[in-house]
């Protein structure tokens, strides 16, 4: 069927309110958009489904996420009696539509026969994954887009682990989608022969109880608590009431919220994106913070899994912190806490993802932890946690990746902002009580682990255009590889899709452990590393660049160098 066809099958579809029809009507005449909309379906993959609002099936709408539902549920009837009956835990954000597509995806789930626990408002997502592993549930739905732009839904999916779902799982949803009928697959009837279950401040304070138990040195909140102060944005989400509850019961007493921004709201009214990678959203934070003679700013963004800081330079002025240096920060600050107080376990590891800062491996070993990269996305992370801790080989106190997301404990396998901001508050306030700001903090870390700096470059290519400019690309760099880029010599081309290493000074070839990613690297030789790799949730091919050097100036020099090379990538 073309794509002309599946449209006028949509508007001739008698599932569709007038409203819906009307939209599609609108672009009767926009070849293009009509091509945009239904030339594919959304793909599902391991993070789920994720896209811009709208009718049609390259979309985000009620059917899609029905459809998507179905399919899920008939992945996990295959499971067997026994899984069925543990049940789904569904959960969703602040986004418009977010609790409409989750209430389908509960009625479903029920009309198959599976249970659900559906949480009765918005919640985190790393509490749906607490939720999951906390009732024993044989997977997770959680309806958001996490840090996106406002005309953004998702649809993550989790299974019992409460990590996202693993690959072969995601191919059968996949696959099933392809034979099912958007409109009359997904079963609907009433009433539905499972329970739907709410579950509320129960689990909340479960969650609060264990994201506690991640406090090291409660000490060093109380003795600065009277004149220590924050302030803190939930960009319009999730955790606009268990971040501030989870601070205050860490003995926090200023903690000063962002009144406009504590309003829910799917449009964001105060940011252009509500992503606390960038540092123009916290405009309203910054004010606050000045006048406040506030310390640091934390910002979590819609679903609460990430997190970013702002830290006072000592002048009253406010810098952004990258991922990268948050991660530095707190994982040294952790192993410091945990040998103080006698917690630091045997065999510690640190976990990072292969395009974070090779500062954290210095970090860690320096510290006498091992260090293991994996492939970006949490649901790798955990799964690295759960083999090392399960053979006895390491035990994980940190796992964090650049893009904001970081996960302590064993209670969740998700990046979770909630616990986070715990941690980097207790960190925030010791060096407080030491008269060092996280800014001081950060440039004593570069003193004594040497000097690192990263950048992450976005070349954006949106529409249908932009998927095959995209694929080109990658196809372009495995056909002619580069031995020379921005005028340096590169050692070491790897290539995760096979796990290929091949030396360029002599063409020798050897493999490396990760396998099965559309990433490569190269390693530099004036020891720089730079990967690169499509985006699997947006319209753009991510360069990452990580520099070292005997001083900041040289680290600056290396990343505007390679800047430009990665610009050039977008011809």
């Amino acid at each position: 069927m073309s794509y002309r066809d599946t449209y006028q099958a949509w508007l001739a579809s008698s599932a569709l309110t007038a409203e819906e029809k009307a939209e599609l009507e609108a672009i009767k005449n926009d070849e293009k958009e009509i091509e945009s909309r239904f030339f594919s379906q959304l793909e599902f993959g391991t993070a789920g489904l994720r896209g811009t609002m709208g009718m049609g099936t390259y979309r985000m709408n009620i059917y899609t996420v029905s459809h998507a539902t179905q399919a899920f549920a008939q992945v996990i009837l295959a499971e067997g009696p026994e899984a069925v009956k543990r049940g789904v835990a569904v959960c969703y954000d602040c986004r418009n539509h977010s609790d409409e597509f989750a209430k389908a995806a509960a009625l479903i789930l029920a009309n198959n026969g599976i249970p659900v626990r559906l949480f009765d408002a918005l919640r985190p997502t790393p509490e749906l994954s607490f939720a999951i592993r906390e009732y024993g549930c044989i997977a997770g739905i959680n309806v958001t887009a996490s840090h996106n732009p406002k005309e953004y839904n998702g649809y993550k999916v989790y299974w019992e682990d409460g990590a996202q779902l693993p690959p072969n799982h995601a191919d059968q949803v996949a696959k099933i989608m392809k034979e099912l009928d958007v409109f009359a697959g997904p079963k609907l009837s009433s009433p539905a022969p499972a329970p739907i279950t709410m579950m509320g401040e129960e689990t909340d304070e479960k969650f609060l109880a264990n994201a506690l138990g991640q406090v090291y040195d409660k000490g060093a909140v109380e003795k600065v608590a009277d004149t220590f102060k924050m302030v803190y944005t939930p960009f319009h989400g999730t955790g606009y009431r268990l971040i501030p509850e989870a601070l205050k019961r860490l003995g926090m007493k200023h903690v000063i919220c962002v009144p406009e921004q504590m309003v829910i709201d799917g449009n964001f009214p105060t940011v252009v994106s509500p992503n606390p990678e960038n540092p123009e959203g916290f405009y309203l934070a910054v004010d606050i913070a000045k006048k406040e003679g506030a310390d640091f700013i934390l910002g979590s963004d819609p679903d609460a899994d990430r997190v970013g800081l702002m830290v006072n330079t000592g002048n009253g002025e406010f810098k952004v912190l990258t991922g990268n240096q948050t991660g530095v920060l707190l994982l040294d600050y952790l192993i410091g806490a945990m040998k103080r107080t006698g917690k630091l376990p045997a065999k510690p590891v640190a976990l990072k993802t292969i395009v974070t800062t090779e500062m954290a491996r210095k970090v860690a070993e320096v510290n006498g932890l091992q260090c293991f990269d994996t492939f970006t996305g949490f649901k790798f992370l955990a799964q690295k946690k759960d083999q090392l801790e399960a053979s006895g080989e390491g035990n994980v106190i940190m796992s964090y990746e650049e893009s904001y997301g970081y996960m302590l404990g064993s209670y969740v396998r998700d990046k979770d902002a909630v616990t986070a901001a715990v941690a980097m508050t207790e960190m925030a306030a010791w060096y407080a009580g030491q008269d060092m700001t996280l800014y001081d903090a950060l440039l004593a870390l570069y003193e004594k682990y040497g000097y690192y700096g990263e950048r992450t470059m976005n070349l954006v290519m949106p529409g249908l255009d932009g998927l095959k400019k995209m694929a080109e690309l990658m196809a372009n760099l495995r056909e002619r590889p580069p031995v020379e880029i921005a005028g340096v010599a590169v050692k070491e081309q790897k290539d995760y899709k096979d796990g290929s290493i091949v030396q360029v000074a002599d063409g020798s070839r050897s493999t490396m452990e990760l396998s099965g990613s559309n990433v490569l690297r190269y390693e530099m030789a004036d020891g720089t590393s730079l990967i690169v790799r499509p985006s699997g949730t947006e319209p753009k091919v991510k360069v990452y660049i990580l520099a070292n050097g005997a001083d900041r100036a040289e680290c600056d020099a290396k990343v505007e160098k390679y800047a430009a090379w990665s610009e050039s990538l977008k011809g």
